[in-house]
């Protein structure tokens, strides 16, 4: 049992580690993507299975909400894809847990009397995405690809105008939000360095998609200013990230009404740094520094000296 949650507590942590925020997502997606769901039941996963889905999900591209187990999927008349040769064995599967109730029953050797204790045991098995498996008639419950339709929201100029003069490959693709690191340190980078969104149609709100994008900007804003060391602490990138997106909204007169979403995505961080007094001191000074940096394509900003400015970066 120690051993599985370890591999799914080290699953996680690598997630973590590369960015992936599968739980964060104010976008919306095809009717046949969401919650992960047993094609066997029709019930949506439940626990910490979810999110074991959605990682693997990232992991190889897929997106359908529907999985099942190999022979799931082959009663339904499917075929799952055979395992490509550059995945490592048991890895084509998504492991998920599910917690069995057992009954033990024992007899007294003294007065006779039969006990019966219950208890739970842990087990793992794997199942697989529609995405994997082949099969026509499936077809009908696949992620459609169409262009998302356009809505008309209102644009904030200023907003606009920053990601703009940031310079920063943004890229509008797929449904997931990430920047990809570049290989080498700025500015002697070669591949990676890119921001990806989905369409701003798909968003819930013109809010909501700003706060996406200055959060990655922020990401994207580390290794300009020179923070190495500190962009290996995830935790705290994430934080410094999040605060800077709200503060950058605030500055640029985006409603704070809509910035919701901010606050339990806070508290999860500083209930996990709550043993370090010092956590949220050092996130909020280099949020307040990203921020000046940020707001800096758009407007003067008075740096302290040694910061890099705006126009030095671009």
């Amino acid at each position: 049992m120690s051993n599985l949650r370890r591999e799914i507590t080290n699953q996680i942590a690598a997630a973590l580690e590369s960015n992936l925020l599968p739980w964060r997502r104010p976008w919306r997606s095809s009717k046949n993507a969401g919650r992960p769901t047993s094609v066997a039941t029709g019930r949506p996963y439940a626990g910490i299975n979810p999110l074991l889905c959605e990682l693997h999900n990232s992991r190889f591209g897929f997106h359908s909400k529907l999985w099942g187990t190999f022979q799931q999927w082959k009663l339904l008349g499917g075929e799952v894809k055979r395992r490509p040769s550059d995945v490592e064995p048991g890895q084509w599967g998504c492991k998920i847990i599910l917690y069995k109730p057992v009954t033990k029953r024992t007899i007294d050797q003294i007065t006779g009397d039969e006990d019966e204790n219950r208890y739970l045991v842990l087990k793992s098995f794997s199942i697989f995405n529609l995405d994997q498996v082949d099969g026509e008639h499936l077809d009908r419950f696949r992620v459609s690809k169409d262009i998302p339709p356009k809505i008309e929201m209102p644009r904030f100029d200023e907003a606009e105008k920053l990601i703009e003069a940031s310079g920063a490959d943004v890229r509008h693709e797929g449904d997931q939000a990430f920047y990809t690191l570049p290989v080498g340190s700025w500015p002697n980078h070669s591949d990676g360095d890119f921001i990806v969104l989905p369409d701003r149609g798909w968003f819930d709100s013109p809010e909501s998609f700003y706060e996406t994008a200055f959060h990655e900007l922020a990401h994207w804003s580390e290794v300009r200013l020179g923070w190495e060391q500190d962009s290996r602490n995830y935790a705290l990138c994430e934080l410094v990230a999040e605060m800077s997106s709200c503060f950058v909204a605030a500055e640029l007169g985006i409603p704070m009404g809509h910035l919701t979403n901010h606050a339990a995505y806070l508290q999860h961080w500083l209930a996990a740094m709550k043993e370090d007094a010092n956590f949220i001191f050092r996130a909020s000074t280099l949020a307040s520094k990203t921020t000046d940096f940020l707001v800096s394509f758009v407007r003067p900003v008075e740096m302290a000296e040694g910061e890099v400015a705006a126009g030095k970066a671009a």
